[in-house]
């Protein structure tokens, strides 16, 4: 592999004129050691570099890109869009086409409220749980991270715990009185403080697969348990599908579980690899939203025509391979297998948690994960920064890029 000369001059310049030479603090490396990488394309399950150097991707701008980069019918269509302009402001007939797609994929929903963001969904629909019920308290799980509003950001997960942050400065406390923490599965301590504060909690807020602290696989149970517990109290269920939404299989993981939750929250892969999001209910729920109700949330850019065309191109491919979700898994199975296989030959303290198509690496040492990063991106392969993000795979990957990083993992493990 090439050095990262051409990278190394434009971090210089990045520095010079973004706060920490980045747009997000995730993307600065700074759990994994060194400068961060600065991509210049992707093209399938690959990126590369401004040098010239291909690594196989396991970051997929988070999970986004379920087709992998560049997904050529993606692509045609957003060209296709972007000749009619770029954004109107207005309604197109492109938002009701990816809105039925969503709500026909997803059979509890009828609704659905476009926004450009998972961050701005979970605000949209905690405001309207909210205005619904006329309560004011919420409930969240430790390590959840469910966007950077100001009242969400506390225990909460990958982004803060990677640079050691427990609870963002400049979030005064009145902010967060009203949002309650407790520990993922624990029903006892959910039963305690429905009983405590049960009229006043509007809604319970999950991710029902964690990839935030790692990734934290369902528990089916505890999650039947707050579709309970919250209908027996008149609180709402809102499911943080950002990441799972269309990750498992062609719709929601909730309806996959048979839970029913009140609200569901969508971004990433609806998007097609440009910026969405996505909250969506029942007809009687979601229509106390402005126009119809009192509860307000605008958006100059939600619905945007090139994002639409984008999603609903990424949704028909997707419906299409349905059947194939179960070979994503067996992939990144096999993956982590692998790598576990031969932590364990070596005796090197790793964690490989894995659920369908995502995995997470956990080092007993903070230093042998920064030593296996380098060592991988060094090999041509691009793995989460942070042992508290997820990685994921796209249906881009080929069990030839699964023997390639299995083998680079068995070498860099032993070089170790």
């Amino acid at each position: 592999m090439a050095g990262r000369i051409i990278n190394s001059k434009l971090f210089a310049q990045a520095k010079g004129y973004l706060v920490g030479g980045v747009n997000s603090p995730v993307r600065d490396f700074h759990y994994a050691g060194g400068g961060p990488l600065l991509i210049k394309k992707g093209r399938g399950s690959k990126i590369y570099d401004y040098d010239g150097n291909r690594y196989i991707d396991y970051v997929l701008s988070w999970g986004s890109l379920i087709l992998g980069h560049a997904f050529p019918k993606v692509i045609n269509k957003i060209r296709i869009a972007a000749r009619s302009g770029l954004s109107f402001g207005i309604t197109s007939a492109r938002e009701i086409k990816l809105a039925k797609l969503i709500c026909g994929a997803i059979p509890f929903i009828d609704k659905v409220r476009l926004v450009n963001s998972g961050t701005e969904a979970l605000m949209g629909a905690i405001r309207l749980a909210r205005g619904y019920t006329g309560r004011n308290k919420i409930i969240k799980f430790e390590h959840a991270y469910h966007g950077h509003a100001d009242y969400l950001l506390v225990a909460a997960g990958s982004g803060l715990a990677t640079l050691s942050i427990p609870q963002s400065q400049g979030i005064p406390g009145d902010f967060i009185k009203h949002t309650l923490v407790l520990p993922y599965g624990d029903t006892a301590q959910l039963g305690k403080i429905f009983k405590k504060y049960g009229k006043e909690i509007a809604a319970v807020l999950v991710e029902p697969v964690g990839g935030n602290y790692g990734v934290i696989a369902a528990e089916i149970n505890f999650l039947r348990r707050l579709g309970e517990i919250t209908g027996e109290n008149g609180s709402m269920l809102i499911a943080d599908e950002v990441i799972t939404g269309f990750r498992f299989n062609f719709g929601s993981f909730m309806h996959s579980a048979g839970i029913t939750p009140d609200l569901i929250c969508l971004g990433k892969i609806i998007g097609g690899g440009l910026p969405i999001g996505a909250y969506a209910g029942k007809r009687k729920i979601m229509d106390k939203l402005a126009p119809l109700g009192k509860v307000y949330q605008a958006s100059t850019f939600a619905g945007n025509p090139i994002v639409m065309e984008a999603g609903i191109a990424t949704l028909r491919a997707l419906a299409g391979l349905k059947d194939k979700y179960r070979n994503l898994e067996k992939l990144a199975l096999f993956l982590s297998a692998g790598l576990a296989r031969k932590a364990k030959e070596l005796d090197i303290g790793l964690e490989v948690s894995s659920f369908g198509s995502m995995f997470s690496l956990k080092f007993a040492e903070v230093k042998v994960f920064k030593k296996f990063y380098k060592g991988m991106l060094e090999g041509g392969v691009c793995l989460a920064p942070s042992e508290f993000e997820a990685n994921f795979l796209s249906f881009a990957h080929t069990q030839k890029d699964i023997d390639k990083t299995v083998a680079l993992a068995e070498k860099v493990l032993t070089e170790i």
